[in-house]
């Protein structure tokens, strides 16, 4: 059974910093890696960061080159420093397995329930 568990989240103010940790337990990270999810309460999901097939990390438009999605394959879990946080108020971020098919890393979405973590509340105020 796949386990994901996310820590690091927190109440920071703008121009703060956060590490985000997602171990995984009953999965091996794979070259797909872990997507990264925001949640924020009355807005539609949106994907923060992946790994594309390849290795490279891609990055929504808003938090490239503030943000940095790692992962440590020996211990199986994925990281999301971010830097240089926004003032955008409080959201629910939470990272999926992102599972390949005949060698080709799944779309990001759907996420299914059992490939998630519950999230860790982050919060940035001005």
């Amino acid at each position: 059974q796949v386990q994901l568990r996310e820590s690091g989240g927190g109440s920071v103010q703008a121009g703060g910093s956060l590490k985000l940790s997602c171990a995984a337990s009953g999965y091996i990270l794979s070259s797909c890696g872990m997507g990264w999810y925001r949640q924020a309460p009355g807005k539609e999901r949106e994907v923060v960061s992946a790994v594309s097939g390849d290795g490279s990390r891609i990055y929504q438009d808003s938090v490239e080159g503030r943000y940095t999605n790692s992962q440590d394959k020996a211990n199986n879990t994925a990281y999301l420093q971010m830097d240089n946080l926004k003032p955008e108020g409080a959201a629910t971020d939470f990272c999926a397995i992102r599972r390949s098919s005949d060698g080709v890393c799944v779309p990001l979405e759907p996420v299914y329930d059992g490939d998630r973590g519950q999230g860790t509340e982050v919060t940035v105020s001005s």
